[in-house]
């Protein structure tokens, strides 16, 4: 199982534990991960997904995990959420257009 939030892209950093005499030894901070069950609205189904708190936060502040999916730049994402966001922008029934360039310009 890969230590990486598959919403986020965070994955383990690297460090030292520094003793008192300042003696360094390789240690991982790994990510705070959790398998959490996300309800997708246009495409009916429930996904099971490898989550770090972030990225649970960064779910409840967009409102929905479709919301979010819709939001998220794609290089932060895994392979398996770039075919369902995919998906789910064919599915959505709004798709935000530009309202500058449809704006009248006043002389």
């Amino acid at each position: 199982m890969s230590k990486k939030c598959e919403l986020t892209g965070k994955i383990p950093m690297r460090g030292h534990n520094v003793s008192h005499a300042n003696n360094k030894t390789n240690r991982r901070f790994l990510p705070n991960l959790k398998k959490v069950k996300f309800r997708s609205e246009l495409l009916k189904r429930n996904l099971t997904l490898t989550v770090s708190n972030a990225g649970m936060r960064c779910v409840d502040k967009k409102g929905t995990f479709d919301r979010f999916l819709k939001s998220v730049k794609n290089k932060d994402i895994s392979p398996r959420l770039k075919k369902l966001k995919k998906s789910l922008l064919i599915k959505s029934p709004f798709i935000k257009k530009d309202t500058k360039t449809s704006s009248s310009k006043t002389a």
